[in-house]
């Protein structure tokens, strides 16, 4: 699934391309494209005018000259292409195309090959869409308070790994930044917050954020073709991974191999010399 730095990516490319764009047309191929919860169907917002493009942990959004908003989450596989082809009669047929918007000489077409991505027409509170409103804060918000962070997961009776992937704690993190920030901080995933110190947790949250900055600087990560960014291109912070999906690989600090555990119905992988097992 994509994470922050792919989301952000995603974000920050769409925004060079559909700001004051007028939605001229809205073409929905595929019924799961549409969020249940969607206050109107997409092609209400023809005729709106796009302002901006927001973002909250893994939430993308169009704000609009009105109320409502475009709220979109990609799910697995779900991608945003920006195709600024004057002839779209002679475009080739695009494989797992879900919604095709049009906005003159630029379309933006949300594919989705799994299909638990979606879109959907929303209103929002303080600024952020109804889905969004449980998320909290990414450290990459202007408002992102560490101190409160840090309380979060202080008051956290279950495992750090665990944590990272809350997004009601904090936003943004998946699976993959989760591997990573723990083997950076020397954690091992199944350590217990309520025994970890406020400093240790200081030092998790900024390893977070310091290995998403990194990935948001090369593109974020790209295993396959289920994450590319507007451009149809894909990250490059793969080759920057030290431990998620190295299993038996190389630790890059001590050379021990990588391991891999089953977590919270997820893969954790780690190093077991950098990251010991906290005592029982």
């Amino acid at each position: 699934m994509p994470e922050l730095p792919e989301v952000e990516t995603v974000r920050l490319g769409l925004a060079k391309h559909v700001i004051g764009k007028k939605i001229l047309k809205v073409e929905v191929l595929h019924p799961r494209a549409t969020a249940t919860k969607s206050l109107a169907p997409l092609s209400s917002l023809v005729g709106a005018k796009i302002k901006g493009v927001s973002r909250r942990g893994k939430f993308l959004w169009f704000d609009l000259d009105r109320p409502e908003v475009l709220v979109a989450h990609l799910g697995m596989s779900g991608q945003f292409l920006i195709s600024n082809s004057v002839s779209k009669k002679e475009q080739a047929p695009v494989r797992h195309l879900r919604v095709r918007i049009d906005l003159g000489r630029t379309e933006l077409r949300f594919i989705d090959q799994r299909t638990f991505g979606w879109l959907a027409v929303e209103n929002t509170t303080e600024g952020v869409p109804t889905a969004a409103s449980h998320i909290a804060l990414d450290p990459f918000d202007p408002n992102f308070d560490l101190e409160i962070a840090i309380a979060r997961f202080s008051g956290k009776r279950t495992e750090i790994k665990r944590a990272l992937l809350d997004q009601e704690v904090i936003s943004g993190v998946g699976n993959i930044y989760a591997d990573e920030t723990l083997w950076r901080s020397k954690i091992h995933p199944e350590t217990r917050c309520e025994k970890m110190k406020p400093a240790k947790i200081r030092e998790v949250i900024l390893n977070a954020t310091k290995v998403m900055k990194e990935a948001l600087a090369q593109g974020g990560t790209s295993f396959d073709e289920l994450y590319i960014n507007v451009n149809g291109e894909s990250g490059y912070f793969e080759r920057s991974l030290a431990v998620y999906g190295r299993e038996g690989e190389s630790c890059p600090k001590c050379h021990s191999a990588i391991r891999r555990i089953r977590f919270a119905n997820r893969s954790s992988h780690f190093c077991p010399k950098c990251q010991p097992r906290p005592r029982a």
